[in-house]
């Protein structure tokens, strides 16, 4: 793990905490588990940054330590019961060990129905952090500490995060960096806007400064979240569109490449993919999440587009740029889809041929218009929807990722495998790449920009030898 933060001067909470901490017949310690979105990782660097701040030593062992946080997600039903579901694993460890703080942070802890539930279920644990409240992670420590194990609450989505807090990141040529933060769009069937807040951006100066520390540490990849990068800036005093922020960025002099996640289709412009083209360092790749295939459904979810539109700015781009990639997000059994926008679905990815997909069963979010609407179709049925997308688009990438093959590409390796010595990889175009063929010092190579001659094509990956 890689520390990266600015000038820090402690305040007198940081003091007090620390004092206690210091009282410990032992180096205290703290684990940090992130779940959902890579939003919600970035924030996991920070609550860890603000841990190692203090004086706590990072661990990953529950029975190690003296303060465990569940970083969460609210998106899916899944995501919340794999939460509470380790969360009550921790039951015996409090009882042997009741000076333990365990606390619910980020999106879930913004949802009245789960605080309830866990005053109710789980009253060990001792700490609440709404996701708009990560500044006051020591603050509640310390208010646990002294309240004696009392539970201790806090939420709220005004504003931005302190551009002082200190940050853990996970790898070392790897960086996320928020660009905004909250959504305006309440598409039906999503609880973002009500977990993350309306729309903030942060400053282009604080995020230009930010990025251009990271790459003269050297860091390779530099990936800019929001839940709409697309909206960035209009909240500004001096509005800022999201292009002419990449082309400030873009000019950070080094070698690494930017990416971004997520873009709205409604906001997706000619001049984006423009900037993307003709730019030296952003990705050749955009996540597009058109989440239905069919307009009657993109309706009844309120995404404000329709499929001409979306297919039109990919056939515009794959004009000028053939090796291009798209990825994106769909949800298989929204309550009013029937058999025939499902057929709509299939028809959308033969059409656009997806590098790679994200594919998700819906999930009723309570509070959402959605979670009211009558479910027309059988869960058998959208479990063979389902089944049918993955089987076709594992078809289409490998037909499609055929295209690379012959060529070389830059690759930035991200990890080596011992046991079959290949290193894994990724091109401008996010493309997954296997590279065969390594030698001894193999390891070395993790983190750095290689030549590779792509030799073959698999549904989920390229594979390449080094040049």
């Amino acid at each position: 793990m890689h520390s990266t933060h600015p000038p820090y001067t402690p305040s007198p909470v940081y003091q007090e905490l620390r004092a206690i901490l210091e009282t410990f017949d032992h180096p205290p310690k703290a684990l940090v588990k992130s779940f959902g979105c890579q939003l919600n990782f970035c924030d996991g660097e920070k609550y860890k940054g603000v841990l190692s701040d203090l004086g706590y030593v990072l661990t990953d062992s529950p029975e190690d330590a003296d303060v465990i946080l569940f970083n969460t997600c609210a998106v899916r039903e899944h995501a919340q019961s794999r939460v509470t579901g380790q969360i009550g694993s921790l039951k015996s460890l409090y009882e042997r060990n009741p000076s333990l703080i365990i606390g619910l942070c980020g999106c879930m802890a913004e949802e009245e129905e789960v605080r309830a539930l866990i005053r109710k279920s789980y009253p060990f644990v001792k700490m609440i952090l709404g996701a708009g409240a990560m500044e006051k992670l020591a603050e509640s420590l310390l208010n646990v500490y002294r309240a004696d194990g009392k539970r201790y609450e806090t939420t709220g989505l005004d504003g931005l995060p302190d551009e002082s807090l200190p940050t853990v990141r996970e790898h070392h040529f790897l960086a996320s960096v928020p660009v905004m933060y909250g959504c305006n769009n309440f598409c039906t069937y999503c609880i973002v806007p009500y977990v993350r807040g309306r729309e903030r951006s942060r400053s282009p100066k604080a995020i230009e400064a930010e990025v251009r520390s990271l790459v003269e540490k050297g860091y390779k990849e530099i990936l800019l979240l929001g839940q709409n990068v697309n909206s960035y800036g209009k909240d500004l005093e001096e509005p800022m569109n999201f292009p002419e922020l990449l082309r400030r960025l873009d000019a950070i002099k080094g070698e690494y490449w930017i990416r971004f996640m997520s873009s709205h289709p409604k906001d997706a412009t000619p001049e984006l993919i423009e900037v993307m083209l003709h730019s030296e360092h952003i990705e050749h790749h955009l996540h597009l999440p058109v989440q239905s295939g069919s307009n009657r459904v993109l309706e009844e979810m309120n995404r404000r587009y329709t499929i001409e539109k979306y297919l039109s700015l990919i056939q515009d781009t794959r004009e000028k740029n053939p090796d291009f990639s798209f990825s994106s997000d769909l949800i298989v059994g929204f309550p009013t889809e029937t058999a025939a926008d499902f057929e709509q679905t299939l028809s959308l990815i033969e059409t656009v041929r997806y590098d790679n997909l994200y594919t998700f069963i819906y999930s009723p979010r309570p509070g959402t218009k959605a979670a009211a609407m009558p479910q027309v179709s059988s869960p058998e049925e959208i479990s063979q929807r389902m089944q049918t997308l993955l089987s076709r688009q594992r078809e289409i990438s490998e037909a499609h990722n055929a295209r690379f093959i012959g060529k070389s590409c830059m690759v930035l390796v991200e990890k080596y495998d011992g046991a079959s010595g290949k290193l894994n990889g990724k091109t401008r175009e996010a493309m997954n790449v296997e590279i065969t063929g390594a030698d001894a010092y193999s390891e070395a190579l993790v983190g750095t920009m290689v030549s590779v001659r792509i030799t073959a094509a698999k549904n989920w990956a390229l594979v390449g030898t080094l040049e």
